[in-house]
């Protein structure tokens, strides 16, 4: 490789021998098979086109929160004054980072009710571990080392146990009623069992199930008449933002998942960012800068001479970087500043809204599993499927494909009831859209009264054969239903129609024939040399 020099002398720059790849790489034909610029743009569009995402339709996934990212928020994140900041960069380099931090915290603070909030975890996971370590050493800084009952309806996010555990405490569930509503009568039995050693519940409000549960305040008093602390999972925030603060409903620590509530890009493997906000109290036990806990720790030298790291219990770490992934925060701290406190609280009541005009257009055709005792839901209603097994051999599986093909992405499947449709519009989505994913559910229910009555086979069916490929449709057609009722059912729209680039596909069979596509030992060995 080589450069001009100030005199125009040509310098030569090479790299060091060993790091000159000797291997082949970009093998694939992908790589080779588009050498222009335009046949490389056409593939990408290609791609695209095969993709059935936001730009293209609503997609309700229950508690994950598909909503808008706007543009606008978008775009601080790629100021090279944000995006190229290393997270150790001296702190007289990153003042306007330090600006951005502390006015994100403060209105974060102010919607959640929290006194103190730490940027650190990078994911809602890591802020229940980092919530809960919280919890931990504030009991420990008070003598209560054998405080380490965790009580988790049966209800929760199947990451609540798993951060408990990782925590050191030990989890015990609480049953749920009929309703989905946390059991009282088991979790004042449960606190009563826990006695000296109880530590904290972790709850989600609104419930998993989508409705706001009345009890919330009665267990938050009944784990604090027991010397316990409450987290509440900040998980479903996208209902109560503007409208209650979990600080006020007597939580002690919650974690925000700004990857949904916040606007953040939900999904894919990005970045996520779950910070946690903290009563007075815990505050002094929050995350601490990594940077200083490593030079803080006390090193010594044992008898045997092996190296001893004595760590503190009240200093601890969930992340390399003091504020996690501080380059994405600009675009939770956008939507908050162009939002406002009023377009905050309007985003909220949308978001209910529109999950209740879905409950209310779908309670002749499908059973709405749980309401409130005013008959309402939350943010996301549970459309219960399971009756159609028995009277028409139609799965939730057979519905989320035939949603294919009226171009909506499916719901969340078969959590938290198994073989469920959990539908969660956000506040994204206009009145149109709404009645469009309507008109697709009502459609899909009359294809199933069909069958339960014997107008069409039970076995070879819309639903059963989607979702309906273009290749479908051209070859010699031998199926008892029309063409046009296989492609354009009443949810998809006549001209931009969504046409999948797969059929059927067998879901499990993947799952129970594992194809190995490990390089083998020799080619291990040969990239070893």
């Amino acid at each position: 490789m080589k450069g001009g020099g100030e005199s125009g002398q040509q310098n030569t720059y090479k790299l060091p021998e060993n790091l000159i790849r000797k291997s082949n790489y970009l093998t694939h034909p992908v790589f080779k098979m588009n050498r222009a610029e335009t046949e490389m743009m056409r593939y990408m569009r290609r791609l695209a086109d095969r993709d059935l995402a936001l730009d293209r339709t609503m997609i309700p996934l229950g508690s994950c929160t598909m909503k808008l990212n706007a543009a606008a928020e978008m775009m601080p994140i790629t100021w090279p004054e944000f995006a190229n900041i290393h997270p150790f960069a001296p702190e007289k380099q990153t003042r306007g980072y330090h600006i951005m931090l502390e006015g994100l915290s403060k209105i974060l603070c102010s919607i959640t009710g929290y006194d103190a909030l730490s940027m650190q975890p990078n994911s809602g996971a890591q802020g229940e571990y980092a919530g809960l370590l919280t919890i931990r050493n504030y009991h420990r800084s008070r003598g209560d080392k054998k405080r380490t009952i965790c009580l988790i309806p049966v209800s929760a996010h199947g990451t609540n146990p798993a951060s408990a555990q990782m925590a050191g405490m030990e989890v015990v569930v609480v049953k749920s009623c009929e309703n989905g509503d946390i059991d009282l009568s088991d979790f004042k039995a449960k606190v009563v069992e826990a006695g000296d050693r109880l530590a904290a519940c972790m709850i989600t409000y609104p419930s998993t199930h989508g409705v706001f549960e009345e009890t919330v305040r009665d267990i938050c008093n009944i784990t604090h008449e027991n010397g316990g602390q409450v987290y509440l999972d900040g998980a479903n925030l996208n209902a109560m933002v503007g409208l209650v603060k979990p600080g006020e409903l007597g939580a002690d620590v919650s974690h925000l998942n700004l990857h949904k509530t916040f606007c953040i890009p939900h999904g894919g493997g990005g970045p996520g960012m779950g910070p946690i906000g903290v009563k007075a109290h815990l505050a002094q036990f929050l995350p601490k800068d990594p940077n200083n806990i490593a030079h803080n720790n006390e090193s010594c030298l044992g008898e045997n001479g092996t190296k001893t790291v004595i760590d503190t219990d009240e200093e601890y770490a969930v992340s390399a970087a003091s504020f996690g992934s501080a380059s994405i925060l600009p675009i939770s701290w956008a939507y908050c500043l162009m939002m406002g406190a009023e377009g905050l609280t309007q985003a909220t009541k949308i978001a209910i809204l529109n999950a209740n005009y879905i409950a209310k257009r779908l309670e002749d055709s499908y059973i709405i599993l749980f309401k409130g005792k005013k008959g309402r839901v939350a943010h996301e209603c549970i459309l219960d499927t399971r009756e159609f097994v028995n009277s028409a051999g139609i799965t939730v599986d057979d519905i989320a494909k035939r949603l294919i093909d009226n171009g909506f992405h499916a719901p969340t499947m078969s959590w938290p009831v198994p073989g469920t449709l959990m539908v969660e519009p956000t506040e994204s989505e206009t009145k149109a859209e709404l009645d469009r994913f309507c008109d697709a559910m009502i459609a899909i229910r009359e294809e199933i009264v069909a069958i339960e009555i014997g107008k069409m086979d039970r076995e070879n069916n819309p639903l059963k054969n989607a979702p309906h490929t273009t290749a479908d449709l051209i070859e010699e057609w031998e199926r008892p239903y029309s063409r046009k009722q296989a492609r354009f059912p009443k949810g998809a729209f006549k001209v931009d129609k969504y046409w999948p680039p797969v059929g059927r596909v067998d879901n499990a069979y993947g799952d129970r024939n594992l194809l190995c596509t490990c390089p083998t030992m020799e080619e291990y060995a040969q990239a070893a040399l």
